[in-house]
């Protein structure tokens, strides 16, 4: 990831507690754009292979359209109920699509790690299954945010 963090240094995650937390959390918040300027936000599965986000997205959705037009994507991964339990990361960059749309299956080198860590995240199998209406996007982050806020002190 390019971008650096300013604000907020003390609580920010480090390298390995970003990595951690991206690979053991289930749902992430994906922001889009439309052509007027109107955000849209909807939550969708993930997985995290140290690089890059993988977001299994429904082909059909204003999220695709929005980002065949426009790839700028931000996502955010949060946890916590109390204040003090407070934690996420926000990744921002471009979306890229990969492999066939809709994915059925086709061999796709490229698709290996991602769909073996989503299929075992969610699924508790080793292939991923396909139904034809999903497909992959890959954001490597321009930028990351991270906070912890277990490491405010008192």
């Amino acid at each position: 990831m390019t971008g650096t963090q300013r604000r907020g240094r003390r609580i920010m995650m480090t390298p390995h507690e970003r990595d951690a937390f991206l690979t053991e959390q289930r749902t992430c918040r994906v922001a889009t754009v439309g052509t007027d300027g109107t955000p849209h936000v909807g939550a969708l599965w993930f997985a995290w292979d140290g690089a890059a986000l993988w977001l299994y997205s429904i082909t059909r959705s204003k999220r695709w359209a929005q980002l065949r037009k426009n790839p700028r994507i931000a996502v955010v991964v949060d946890d916590g109920h109390d204040y003090g339990q407070l934690r996420g990361v926000e990744l921002t960059g471009s979306a890229d699509f990969v492999g066939e749309v809709p994915r059925t299956g086709d061999v796709c080198a490229e698709l290996d790690v991602p769909e073996r860590l989503f299929a075992t995240k969610y699924f508790g199998l080793e292939q991923m299954p396909h139904d034809g209406r999903h497909a992959w996007l890959r954001l490597v982050p321009e930028a990351a945010v991270s906070w912890d806020f277990r490491k405010m002190p008192g």
